[in-house]
């Protein structure tokens, strides 16, 4: 009996572990609750085509060993990547795997495919404005099993947004500083 008991303990670590780190992605669509992610508004000193291809670039074009940690372009298209994420959360790191869409000069858009929810569509708008450009994340997260999920999403979306945020203030500062040669 004990035994049996350690193995369902060890089991419940190990699932806990795979869904946190995005290796077990939970996916039944039973009881979906979707909640708001951001949204983040940023102002950033350089044209939005800049920004864009701030954004862009890493995808679509050789990605730069600072990210490799970061980011793995799995599959690239003209306008789509399949892309591999890796984010820092405590002493984990989490993988999700995303499809990235590009919209010249003004959407960035994500669809999650796997992670620590079962879904998750995420954008950045560019819009250009009287001091260069304004840059919009907004998204939704969903998770199931009712309240269970609204309690795991609520876990998620906390260093989710962080992760966004840090990722937004690099490009700002990236753009600015190529807008600013």
């Amino acid at each position: 009996m004990i035994a049996r008991l350690g193995l369902l303990a060890g089991a419940a670590v190990a699932g806990y572990e795979g869904l946190v780190r995005g290796a077990l992605t939970i996916d039944l669509g039973i009881g979906r609750r979707r909640r708001p992610l951001g949204p983040i508004v940023i102002t950033i000193a350089a044209p939005r085509e800049s920004v864009f291809d701030v954004i862009a670039a890493p995808y679509l074009g050789k990605t730069p060993r600072s990210l490799g940690a970061k980011l793995r372009v799995l599959e690239r298209g003209t306008d789509m990547v399949l892309a591999a994420h890796y984010t820092q959360v405590g002493r984990r790191i989490t993988t999700t795997v995303e499809t990235v869409r590009f919209r010249r000069p003004d959407l960035v858009a994500f669809r999650l495919l796997r992670g620590p929810v079962p879904s998750v569509v995420e954008s950045y708008e560019l819009r250009a404005s009287s001091t260069g450009t304004e840059l919009r994340y907004t998204g939704e997260l969903g998770t199931d099993l009712w309240r269970l999920g609204r309690w795991w999403g609520d876990r998620v979306a906390a260093p989710w947004e962080r992760a966004v945020r840090n990722s937004l203030e690099g490009i700002r500062a990236e753009a600015e500083r190529r807008a600013g040669r």
